[in-house]
């Protein structure tokens, strides 16, 4: 059940509206459920329609006119909460109606229960599937009723109720989301063909060019440069930056002026002061020595730092773990602005889904993700044109983070951050085979010998036996032995590029373990392949390693700073074995 309440200046206009058949579809059979004292005039049940509307109208405002006659009644004196039942709820009697109203006006303190001073009001019902409660807020001893965090109270009521009576539990936040567009916003875009309002432009906006600014100067100047933006910015005396609004050209009020959009507005986390706290936190990646002929791949840095983030929501404290999500957020948002134009779609509303799950009531320790940050900002200058691998690869493990997420979220009881992932994960998981499935096909496409690809099979068992026969039957096994066989002749050896592969993260949450190793053996292999000493000192360690490391469940990360936990282990710790997706579906 879900409650909206408002405040008005007419009794008699609401009424009207509550009561009216001709033009409200769902208006159908409108009567009174409840009221204030039992006796109320009911218009839906009357002879005289208009007479008793009247007379309602009347009694509603009785003691509105008397404060009103001392000066003491509120502006806005109506009060109006419709509740509304899940689309899945069995069909609710008026009695049980009449029993949710009388808890929701006692809970919000219009009518508090006991009080014979309370509010007035009655409680409609004019479809199948919701009331409206319309009060006043005048109460007996002519005081303005106490209704302070009304919203909160009814919602709170009503989550009770779902309980109690057996309906569907909905999803609830904690009231750091963005703000919905309003009815009038999202009409005004339907009239002029937009299929987004304003509001929701805006935001994306916002929030893709902060994903890719190296600065709150840099975010300004980028912001500037938008097209069809018009942009606003506020300094104290000295020169700061204080604020900025912006408005979309063409999109006018009534007065023919710009409708203005603050940061805050937009979204909780993107006033300005949030977007300086957040810029001003960034690890750039260190440039190249000169004269040095690789150069870093950008794809490759933001997927080693995206795939360290389960190891902070694992064993970091809360505020590190909100600032890694935030930070991965705005990879996230940055994909559709890198992608090719046929994936843009499921990216972006990959973007617009995790948007939620990016923010909660912890506040974010933003100088821990700098790394991430960094890493993101690189990706600017790496926009996807033919190759589709990098893209492939970093959404490998983007799937694991969303999924380490959902975790997290779930573990902390963050219902709606939980909702906002796995309907994230939906979209990664489309995009990932989108942009796998050409890389993969290309690799397996050079065929290696089959004595190679034997040699390889026999790696296999011994570098990963826990993961072997998923491996050897994965459809991506071809490609994995032609990335194996390309590391080989690049001068690498391949039994220990699997042994790294599989210590740097666990491969339980993977569906496709093939396709994952090979991503991480192409990372891997395009660092310098080890001159003769050093493959001879790996051989050393390897050997004196391998007896005291059967499987892979007892081997110990390469990494110190990343433990992979055994799956029942995060499962207890997050109280994720139902709801969580399971390694073999997790990227169906």
């Amino acid at each position: 059940m879900i409650a909206k309440i408002c405040s008005g200046r007419s009794t008699a206009g609401l009424i009207r509206y509550l009561f009216h058949t001709k033009t409200a579809k769902d208006h159908t059979d409108p009567h009174l459920v409840a009221s204030w004292d039992g006796f109320a005039p009911d218009p839906g049940r009357a002879d005289d329609f208009e007479a008793t509307k009247k007379l309602l109208v009347a009694d509603l405002d009785l003691r509105v006119k008397q404060a009103r006659r001392l000066g003491r009644a509120p502006e806005r004196h109506v009060w109006h909460c419709s509740v509304r039942a899940a689309p899945g709820d069995r069909h609710l009697t008026d009695a049980e109606w009449a029993h949710i109203a009388r808890r929701i006006v006692a809970a919000t303190g219009i009518a508090p229960q006991g009080d014979p001073d309370g509010g007035r009001w009655v409680a409609v019902r004019h479809a199948g599937d919701h009331i409206h409660i319309a009060a006043t807020k005048v109460r007996g001893d002519l005081r303005t009723a106490r209704h302070w965090n009304d919203y909160l109270k009814a919602d709170k009521e009503l989550a009770a109720v779902e309980k109690e009576y057996g309906l569907q539990q909905v999803v609830r936040g904690d009231r750091t989301a963005a703000k919905r567009p309003t009815r009038a916003e999202t009409e005004k875009a339907r009239r002029v063909g937009k299929d987004t309002t304003s509001h929701e432009r805006l935001r994306t906006t916002v929030r893709q060019l902060v994903s890719i600014a190296t600065g709150p100067e840099d975010f300004l100047r980028l912001l500037d440069g938008v097209e069809g933006v018009l942009v606003d910015v506020q300094r104290f005396p000295s020169g700061d930056v204080h604020g900025y609004k912006v408005a979309v050209e063409g999109d006018t009020n009534a007065a023919g002026e710009p409708v203005w959009f603050s940061g805050a507005k937009l979204a909780p986390d993107l006033s300005f002061p949030k977007i300086h706290e957040r810029l001003t936190a960034i690890e750039t990646p260190p440039a190249p020595e000169p004269g040095s002929r690789r150069r870093p791949n950008p794809w490759h840095q933001a997927t080693a730092a995206a795939e360290r983030i389960p190891h902070h929501l694992n064993y970091g404290d809360d505020e590190s773990a909100q600032a890694h999500i935030a930070a991965f957020g705005e990879a996230i948002d940055v994909l559709p602005l890198l992608a090719p134009s046929h994936q843009r779609p499921q990216l972006q509303q990959a973007a617009v889904a995790f948007e939620r799950a990016t923010r909660s009531r912890i506040h974010a320790q933003q100088d821990q993700a700098r790394a991430l940050r960094g890493a993101v900002r690189a990706l600017r200058g790496a926009p996807v044109t033919g190759d589709t691998s990098g893209l492939a690869m970093f959404l490998d493990i983007a799937v694991l983070v969303v999924i380490a997420t959902a975790s997290w979220h779930q573990a902390r009881q963050h219902n709606q951050q939980v909702a906002a992932a796995h309907q994230t994960l939906l979209h990664l998981q489309a995009a990932y085979q989108q942009a796998a499935a050409k890389p993969l096909a290309t690799l397996a496409q050079s065929n290696p010998p089959a004595r190679t690809v034997e040699r390889h099979a026999q790696r296999i068992l011994i570098a990963v036996p826990d993961y072997a026969q998923q491996v050897l039957d994965d459809p991506a096994w071809p490609a994995l032995a032609a990335a194996l066989t390309e590391a080989e002749n690049a001068g690498h050896d391949p039994e220990q590029l699997l042994q790294r592969a599989a210590r740097l993260r666990t491969l339980d949450d993977a569906r496709s373990t093939a396709g994952t190793l090979t991503w991480r053996i192409q990372r891997l292999a395009a660092r310098r392949a080890p001159g003769d000493r050093a493959r001879a000192a790996q051989a050393r360690t390897t050997a004196t390693a391998r007896p005291a490391q059967p499987s892979h469940a007892t081997q110990i990360p390469s990494q110190p700073a990343y433990t992979a936990p055994a799956r029942h282990r995060r499962s207890q710790r997050h109280g994720l074995a139902e709801t969580r997706p399971s390694a073999r579906n997790a990227l169906a």
